[in-house]
């Protein structure tokens, strides 16, 4: 020890220094934490107001993605042969068949049989029928025997179609697809909004990430199964929501036009005959009319439909046959229908002159954008890659449901207990936007301006949500004046 330590060791008027007070830490505050009231408040009123239109959209298209499965029970029929036999009728055999069931119809296509024991469907335009649809006779292709005929559109049977319809605009039409919009503008939103938020609470386990929290009661409880079950469904509600707007009346018009300026519309195969209507010709050159005043087309030389499916199969287009009659101008198109993976879409156009193949396109060829689209849009139909394709829809149409009854449940559980009038749990604050950082805020307005305009259902309704909220905060401002409770 030193004579200076031991001399103030002795010493009765030493004493110890104050220690210095200590500055008081400002917790920083990130731009999530300022965010977050923000994305709280509109995950709040979005789950609020477009939580039906969800939950309508969900239940129907868990009806849809079992459809499949159900047509093949309730068309069992029509769709399989009663026995498979050792040879296949011509298909041109086939077609007269079925114009002897339907003299009235006006064959345009052919699907031969794709499996052994399915049966061959005859494509028809009739009288009667419903914009979009055609009529189908279900021949067997070992006998010529008709199996059935059935309205249909495109491929689907009159079970899927209807599911199909009431899915996307709830049987009303053209103002029913607004519904399917809106619900599809605003699913991305919602989602991503919870997914934010789950991710961004602070948690004792990380197992609380994922997994359910049983031990929790209540609406924390009711929060967990929320939050988990939202945290694992959300790439898919995500798919589901870009997937359908891709083919919505509006923002879909705006998709399919910045896809062509990017170079990924989706090609098809010229069928246009040299000389005819398409290249050039007079399309009313040499036509009659009959006794009806309907104009008879001029039937030219034709190798027929099995020459054409033959000269198809030569060039590699195989797999589930489409075949479309020619029409005016135009020469057979040959095409591929399977889309399951791996796809098998090729198609081929053939003279029906010769039977030469005029042109050609390959799955292989489409440009990425058009090959992304072609896989979401079957995706979302349930045709990508089958029944695990279905199963897949039917579960995450379950878990939209159950994340909306949570969600308004979780509404129901925050009401006041004291107040025995009817009452509901209130959002956050409003005001949320004012504790955002400028920097974060700025850029989070304009991403939303072009979405909006992007996404037209998305930017009117947002704006009606803020208009409505602009009119519960004056009037939650006026009843405090007046000394009543606010909104």
């Amino acid at each position: 020890m030193s004579i200076e330590e031991i001399r103030d060791a002795g010493s009765p008027a030493a004493a110890p220094a104050p220690a210095p007070t200590p500055t008081p830490e400002v917790p920083r505050r990130g731009a999530w934490a300022g965010l977050r009231p923000l994305v709280l408040r509109m995950h709040f009123y979005a789950g609020l107001l477009v939580a039906p239109l969800l939950f309508v959209a969900a239940a129907t298209g868990l009806m849809y993605a079992l459809s499949f499965q159900g047509e093949k029970v309730v068309y069992s029929d029509e769709l399989t042969v009663a026995r498979v036999g050792q040879h296949v009728l011509p298909l041109s055999a086939q077609v007269e068949a079925a114009k002897g069931a339907a003299p009235k119809g006006e064959v345009t296509g052919v699907w031969p049989a794709p499996e052994a024991d399915a049966t061959t469907r005859v494509i028809m335009k009739s009288p009667g029928l419903a914009d979009g649809e055609t009529l189908t006779v279900f021949v067997d292709p070992y006998t010529g025997d008709v199996r059935g005929q059935l309205a249909t559109s495109g491929d689907a049977l009159p079970l899927r179609a209807w599911l199909s319809a009431f899915h996307s605009n709830l049987q009303l039409g053209e103002i029913g697809r607004n519904y399917s919009e809106l619900a599809a503008s605003w699913l991305w939103v919602v989602a991503l909004g919870g997914l934010a938020l789950w991710i961004g609470r602070t948690r004792k386990r990380r197992a609380d990430l994922v997994l359910p929290d049983r031990a929790a009661t209540g609406r924390r409880r009711t929060l967990s199964w929320h939050g988990t079950v939202g945290l694992w469904a959300v790439v898919g509600l995500v798919a589901l929501s870009a997937t359908g707007l891709t083919w919505s009346k509006y923002a879909g018009e705006n998709i399919g036009q910045l896809q062509d300026q990017l170079g990924g519309a989706t090609p098809s195969v010229s069928a246009k005959l040299k000389g005819g209507a398409d290249d050039g010709g007079d399309e009313h050159a040499n036509h009659q009319i009959d006794a009806n005043g309907q104009m008879i087309m001029p039937v030219g030389p034709d190798v027929g439909i099995d020459k054409a499916v033959a000269a198809a199969r030569a060039a590699g287009v195989t797999e589930q046959l489409q075949v479309t009659l020619p029409a005016q101008g135009k020469g057979y198109v040959i095409k591929e229908r399977d889309r399951t993976v791996p796809v098998h879409l090729d198609a081929v156009s053939v003279d029906p002159a010769d039977g030469a193949v005029m042109d050609e396109l390959r799955f292989a060829d489409y440009p990425l954008l058009a090959k992304l689209t072609r896989f979401g849009i079957d995706g979302h139909m349930g045709l990508l890659f089958g029944l695990v394709n279905q199963l897949a829809l039917a579960a995450l149409g379950l878990a939209l449901m159950f994340l909306v009854f949570w969600g308004y449940r979780m509404w129901w559980l925050r009401r006041p207990t004291k107040d025995r009038t009817l009452s509901v749990g209130r959002a956050q604050p409003r005001g949320a936007w004012r504790k955002a950082p400028l920097t974060a805020l700025l850029p989070l307005a304009a991403a939303t301006a072009v979405v909006g305009w992007f996404v037209p259902l998305l930017g009117i309704s947002l704006l009606g949500f803020l208009a409505v909220d602009m009119v519960l905060g004056a009037v939650g401002r006026a009843r405090a004046r007046r000394g009543a409770p606010a909104v």
